[in-house]
């Protein structure tokens, strides 16, 4: 059960239109290795997983949706102003043509996300690891994304996101560990 509070894990701010940054930061909405997808997979894999971690997989596929929440608005935010023109200078009138300024789940290409993105093999080793290369994955492209604005209010909100990847890798490796020692221990009896 949640509980959810009308507001944004961590302010968005931006300090001007960009539609050009929307359209990068459309990777982090509908990518293979976005919010959403990772979110689906977390949940997904708690259902092949020891009882030890399908906490950490709830907890950290809950704070995924906050983050698809929070790069959504940074979208509508970069966009909200933007003419139709600046939206087809940015790459974004295909978009504009299907969806006007209405999110879709697509990555930053404009190719639409797909269920394959979600990695499940039913190995909680294998899983795990998938999951810390997901999430250094985007890390690496929270990294990318600041380095393509000036924007100093959006870089904040990146910056805040990149550094939540960086924790859920480490619980992810963490949770790998406490697996380990368990098979060792059942091993032994």
């Amino acid at each position: 059960m949640w509980i959810y509070e009308k507001k944004l894990q961590y302010p968005v701010r931006v300090s001007k239109c960009d539609p050009q940054m929307a359209k990068f930061l459309m990777e982090q909405y509908g990518g293979a290795d976005g919010e959403l997808a990772a979110a689906l997979r977390y949940f997904n894999q708690r259902y092949t997983i020891p009882d030890k971690v399908i906490g950490l997989l709830t907890d950290i596929g809950t704070e995924e949706f906050a983050h698809l929440e929070m790069i959504a608005t940074m979208v509508y935010k970069l966009t909200k102003d933007a003419t139709v023109e600046q939206l087809k200078a940015a790459g974004l009138g295909a978009h504009y043509v299907s969806h006007d300024r209405a999110l879709f789940y697509e990555n930053a290409a404009g190719v639409p996300w797909t269920a394959a993105y979600i990695q499940a093999k039913g190995d909680p080793i294998a899983d795990l690891y998938e999951d810390i290369a997901a999430e250094e994955k985007a890390r690496a492209t929270y990294q990318w994304l600041i380095d393509m604005t000036d924007d100093v209010d959006l870089q904040d909100g990146l910056k805040f996101l990149r550094e939540r990847e960086i924790i859920h890798a480490h619980r992810f490796r963490e949770a790998v560990e406490i697996l380990k020692v368990e098979q060792s221990v059942q091993k032994v009896f």
